[in-house]
């Protein structure tokens, strides 16, 4: 145990003193922690020794990761989007499966091997764009949103094909594929029935129980997204699979927010776990004559998987840029592909060099993807004049977002979230036309329902100011706490003529310079004006105390 745990530590010690490096050289630190796992791995230094330790803390991190995406969730977001999320899913896996099977014929491949490869090219990691999208605070976003959707049926279907190859690889093809099929249809309605009776009966008593307590309620978290991952393998499912639906099954209730919260920085710590791990199992012997063929699909699933998502949301009527920002997800093959053609060799259907083949694609489609997904809207800017292919001319599921009385607002409000929120309705109470913008669509229904007049966009999108009714309006006011998202804001209504004045929130000093800089005309400080006022009530009650 006690090598394991010296292991752990200069593991640790590694990730901090290279992710320090890669945040000084402004390199993203999933990148950073995979070198390290390469670097400690077997190919390399041979520090592990003891994968056990690694894996577990490696799972758990996974399964807490995925608790909290389905914690975001809830059914009225699962009713709006559901219908994008399996059309754009199930779409993306029937093209990329068709066009990357014919790649693999072209590259000389036996049918089989190509459709090995052409089903891996499909499964995109869910772990890793999450893990991004949280970084970047996109998973709130409308883009995010749909994009974890479809991740999600990508993993389902992933999990439905092993879980068939398994069977008929233990035997179960003597049952034949229907039977098989069959019983992994009748165990997800039994999981589903099961998961359904804890949502309406049990749970919610039991968490008015565990909030009581704020450290029982972090254990609770994690005790129930682990164990329902630990169920749902015994059955047969995926690990990441189970845990998004426990949290899932929580996320209608009150305590979401706190849980999500507090379960944050667990969250981040396993997963430093898993990305040391997943360096630490690439094979590089087998790479050999391999580079080709790696570049070539690598380029399908960067370039192809991106623009058959944009394709499908742009038919479905969703803008060019909420399409390119979902496509980029899907721009890099999952640990999954690797699993899969692994359970293949062991089938004997195809041999050690596709399983080569599919790991070096998914090292050289994660290192780029990661990049194209940290510097989406940048790629967007450059690209967009070529993508109006991909958007109806009327894209009217984003096109007609505005509510409200139909005044003309003297203010715009970018932001809706508790201060930004706030603002909105103190507003509103005092008789100023304001029109609220926020990129969140349950922060956006949430604003209608209240009777607030409301405009479903993006801050960072430099098309937006050309949808809002900036004639007007006299001020322009963002709440957003992103300084470079509210710079850009600045420079996306200059460019759009915007004649206004426009005050922005700055969470300090060189924050608040920096807009100025841009073209701020007043600064608000949240936290130092919250204060400030708070001293000021504060003092006023004592001196009406004092005698």
């Amino acid at each position: 145990m006690t090598a394991a745990f010296q292991e752990i530590a200069l593991l640790l010690a590694a990730a901090a003193g290279i992710g320090a490096l890669g945040l000084w050289l402004r390199q993203p630190l999933i990148l950073a922690y995979i070198v390290v796992g390469i670097l400690a791995g077997p190919m390399a230094l041979g520090w592990i020794t003891m994968r056990d330790p690694l894996d577990l803390l490696a799972q758990i991190g996974v399964a807490v990761l995925l608790f909290t995406v389905g914690l975001k969730l809830d059914l009225h977001l699962v009713r709006r989007l559901g219908a994008v999320a399996l059309a754009t899913g199930l779409g993306q896996l029937a093209f990329t499966i068709l066009f990357g099977f014919l790649l693999g014929l072209a590259l000389g491949m036996d049918w089989l091997k190509a459709l090995y490869i052409a089903i891996a090219l499909t499964f995109s990691s869910t772990i890793i764009i999450v893990k991004l999208l949280s970084d970047k605070r996109e998973l709130d976003s409308l883009h995010g949103r749909i994009a974890v959707g479809f991740l999600i049926v990508q993993d389902i279907a992933v999990v439905i094909a092993m879980m068939a190859m398994s069977s008929l690889g233990m035997g179960g093809a003597d049952a034949g594929l229907v039977p098989t099929l069959g019983m992994i249809a009748l165990k997800l309605a039994l999981a589903g029935g099961l998961l359904g009776v804890a949502m309406r009966h049990v749970l919610p008593r039991l968490l008015d129980r565990v909030a009581r307590s704020q450290e029982l309620m972090l254990l609770f978290a994690i005790a129930w997204g682990v164990a329902l991952a630990s169920l749902g393998e015994a059955l047969g499912f995926s690990k990441e699979v189970e845990a998004f639906l426990a949290g899932f099954s929580l996320a209608s209730s009150p305590y979401r927010e706190a849980m999500s919260s507090r379960l944050t920085p667990v969250r981040d710590f396993l997963l430093l776990f898993f990305f040391l791990d997943l360096g630490a199992r690439l094979e590089f012997q087998s790479f050999d004559g391999q580079i080709g063929a790696a570049l070539m699909l690598s380029a399908f699933v960067l370039i192809g998987n991106p623009l058959i998502v944009m394709a499908i949301m742009g038919y479905m009527g969703y803008r060019k840029r909420t399409g390119f920002l979902a496509g980029l997800t899907v721009a890099q093959i999952s640990e999954f592909s690797i699993v899969f053609v692994a359970m293949g060799v062991t089938l004997g259907h195809v041999g050690g060099d596709a399983l080569g083949l599919v790991t070096l694609v998914g090292l050289l489609t994660i290192s780029v993807c990661t990049y194209m997904v940290l510097n989406g809207q940048a790629l967007y800017e450059r690209l967009q004049p070529w993508l109006g292919v991909f958007e109806r001319g009327v894209p009217y599921r984003e096109g007609t977002a505005t509510s409200g009385s139909g005044m003309a607002p003297d203010v715009i409000l970018f932001g809706l979230g508790r201060y930004g929120g706030r603002l909105l309705r103190r507003l509103r109470d005092q008789g100023v036309a304001t029109l609220g913008v926020d990129f969140d669509p349950e922060a956006v229904r949430r604003a209608r329902q209240r009777g607030l007049s409301v405009h479903f966009g993006d801050a960072e999108d430099a098309e937006l100011p050309a949808t809002l009714p900036l004639g007007e309006t006299r001020w322009v006011v963002s709440t957003l706490p992103e300084v470079d998202i509210n710079r850009a804001l600045i420079a996306a209504l200059r460019e759009h003529r915007y004649a206004g004045r426009v005050a922005v929130a700055a969470h300090g000093e060189d924050d608040a310079r920096r807009l100025k800089q841009s073209g701020a005309d007043l600064v608000f400080h949240p936290y130092s004006d919250a204060a400030d006022y708070a001293a000021e009530t504060i003092q006023s009650h004592l001196q009406g105390a004092t005698p």
